[in-house]
């Protein structure tokens, strides 16, 4: 399997969930946000272009950081956005993270504007625009659990592994 998978996702989808459980049953790395910055710390690779564009050399999943426009120009690139109601993000970083309603849904916010507003930045486009991703998962109507069983047939079935 020759596949790059990138994710990107609203917070509080369980999205990491799904990336973790696709890592473990395809036998591929998840590379996020911290390990993409330790990277760059450590002076490995001078821009988080050139560490997204190095990294997908080789089979991976990488979450965020603007990866899916980064790796457009990619033939074994799988993009996928992972989105779910409101209220069931409120809910799961609620009990992740001990919060009330009220400091999740903030969070939720926050999160979700920063995120944007990084895209926005990188690439000019607008966060979570269907036309940039080749698959969209609602972790709401599917189920977090669901999603990496989902995937893995998709991939069966187009002979990705």
């Amino acid at each position: 399997m020759k596949l790059v998978i990138t994710m990107s996702r609203r917070f509080g989808t369980g999205a990491s969930i799904i990336a973790n459980d696709l890592s473990v049953r395809l036998g591929i790395p998840v590379y996020d946000k911290a390990f993409i910055e330790q990277k760059l710390g450590k002076h490995e690779y001078e821009t988080e272009v050139e560490a997204i564009r190095k990294l997908a050399e080789s089979p991976c999943i990488i979450l965020g950081r603007c990866a899916s426009n980064i790796l457009n120009d990619r033939m074994n690139v799988l993009n996928i956005y992972v989105c779910a109601d409101k209220e069931d993000r409120i809910h799961r970083i609620m009990k992740l993270e001990s919060l009330s309603y009220e400091e999740a849904e903030e969070k939720l916010e926050r999160t979700d504007a920063q995120r944007a507003a990084y895209y926005h930045e990188h690439t000019g486009k607008t966060w979570g625009d269907v036309n940039d991703y080749h698959m969209i998962m609602d972790t709401s109507e599917l189920g977090v659990e669901n999603c990496a069983d989902i995937l893995m047939h998709y991939f069966e079935k187009l002979e990705y592994i």
